[in-house]
């Protein structure tokens, strides 16, 4: 990254599409042969109110990238625009581009390797309504886009989406059926999987049918929706991830401590999904991550003698081992995402920045 300051004749051949598309190549097929050295970047919840939601820097906002199989600190970085980081989520992390958004619809891409921001314009629906956003490379034009889901309340959700390249929004149509989101049940980003964004859901398809759990997809190359199913479980169904690039979905069983990991083999295929771990816990845990690599970020509740006072500990653990690794270096709720340094430009439209 440093060779964008020496010359600029350096400076133009490396930001050239051929060389950023090279070069964002290379990273990741060294990924795909080393899956133990990749990266996540993570995000402190702020939520002032809460004890365990408080941030280790209220005053400078930072990400702080780490390796996604033990969540050693690497570096931090100081997010560079201002905004509501109380109400601050990563909806999305693609290609090294990263998306952050506010409740209240203020949206930025961010490249951190290359130290270039972008403000998204407003959208063509600016209700204040909750809506939930997706991020995503759309493969067939090598672009990027943002979807976000309207619920109307009484009306059925409508779709609206922004394209990088054109920095702007469309209307793409409504949900065929009610659906009632699972609004922020995730500190992670919405999965990306064979092309398309998904969301846990509570789906009702006639008035006299009751509501139930399903997984709305949207396929960012055809901007169309569809449901999956999800697989019978009697436990709680809790969220939906990443696993090896693969769909997956986490259950919960409160009484008995655990958790449960299913895995989509064969994507598209309900039939295809297959329960590969069960995590079990001597006391009631609260599971804040589920890493694309397999490891639980958990969080327990102890009552501190000393201080007289409620505390949380945090343990990583390892899905498939169960290997369990205390005091690692992320100590509060956070938003978690995989990350890759990468040149990727946000060269479009107005409201860049840079530092």
């Amino acid at each position: 990254m440093r060779f964008r300051c020496v010359s600029k004749s350096l400076y133009s051949s490396i930001t050239t599409h051929d060389f950023i598309s090279t070069h964002l190549n290379n990273i990741k097929n060294d990924h795909d042969h080393d899956h133990d050295n990749g990266y996540v970047i993570h995000m402190p919840l702020w939520v002032t109110s809460h004890p365990m939601c408080s941030s280790p820097h209220p005053d400078t906002p930072v990400c702080t990238v780490a390796f996604h199989r033990t969540f050693d600190r690497i570096s931090e970085v100081r997010i560079p625009f201002d905004f509501d980081f109380e109400c601050a989520e990563i909806v999305g992390s693609c290609n090294g581009l990263l998306c952050l958004a506010t409740s209240n619809n203020v949206i930025y891409l961010w490249n951190p390797s290359i130290r270039k921001f972008k403000r998204l314009p407003d959208t063509c629906l600016r209700s204040k309504n909750s809506a939930i956003l997706g991020f995503a490379y759309h493969s067939e034009n090598d672009d990027y886009k943002v979807v976000r889901i309207l619920d109307l309340s009484r009306d059925l959700p409508t779709i609206e989406v922004y394209t990088l390249s054109s920095d702007s929004w469309k209307n793409v149509g409504i949900l065929s059926t009610k659906a009632n989101f699972c609004y922020r049940n995730s500190l992670l980003p919405t999965p990306l999987v064979s092309g398309a964004l998904h969301w846990l859901a509570f789906i009702k398809e006639g008035e006299r049918t009751n509501w139930r759990n399903s997984i709305i997809s949207f396929d960012v190359n055809t901007e169309t929706s569809r449901k999956l199913a999800l697989p019978y479980d009697s436990d709680y169904a809790y969220r939906i991830a990443l696993f090896k690039g693969k769909l997956a979905f986490i259950t919960h069983n409160q009484y008995h401590y655990r958790y449960s990991i299913w895995v989509m083999e064969e994507y598209g295929v309900v039939e295809s999904w297959n329960k590969l771990f069960v995590v079990p816990f001597q006391r009631a845990p609260y599971c804040l991550v589920f890493t694309e690599c397999g490891s639980l970020l958990v969080s327990y509740t102890y009552f501190n003698d000393l201080v007289g006072s409620q505390g949380f500990k945090f343990v990583l653990i390892d899905a498939e081992t169960l290997h369990e690794k205390k005091d690692p270096d992320i100590q509060c709720p956070s938003y978690v995402a995989t990350f890759m340094e990468s040149l990727v430009l946000l060269d479009y439209g107005a409201n860049l920045g840079f530092y």
